[in-house]
């Protein structure tokens, strides 16, 4: 029952802190265009990591981190005006570069070689 409760949160801290980022005034969040792809609490409700993507990756997403853990009270403030929670966790903001990951896992499977045609004469022999 915790974790089904623990996720539930998890889900509403991240639905409030995506809602609350079109209010944030700060340029460097505004351009990059942010967004959070998941968040994950602890069981005691003391942490929550919350992964945020950009549309550009690398640098930016980490410079776009660092401007967020400056707000960490903004977003605190509103997760705590629409969220029932005994203890307001600590957000701990992590730049998501798994975008920069799929791309090149998808450069890897470009370069790889086309498989072989079989022939259509129907001699199927393996």
């Amino acid at each position: 029952m915790a974790n089904f409760n623990t996720a539930r949160l998890a889900e509403d801290i991240k639905r409030e802190i995506s809602t609350a980022m079109r209010d944030i005034k700060d340029g460097a969040v505004v351009k990059a265009m942010v967004g959070v792809s998941r968040c994950e609490l602890t069981s005691d409700l003391s942490y929550c990591k919350v992964y945020i993507t950009t549309l550009e990756g690398g640098d930016t997403t980490k410079n776009v981190a660092e401007h967020l853990k400056k707000a960490e009270g903004f977003f605190k403030r509103r997760i705590n005006e629409r969220v029932k929670m005994r203890k307001l966790p600590q957000l701990i903001f992590v730049p998501d570069n798994s975008m920069d990951y799929y791309e090149h896992i998808s450069e890897v499977i470009s370069k790889l070689p086309k498989p072989a045609e079989p022939d259509d004469n129907g001699d199927d022999e393996r």
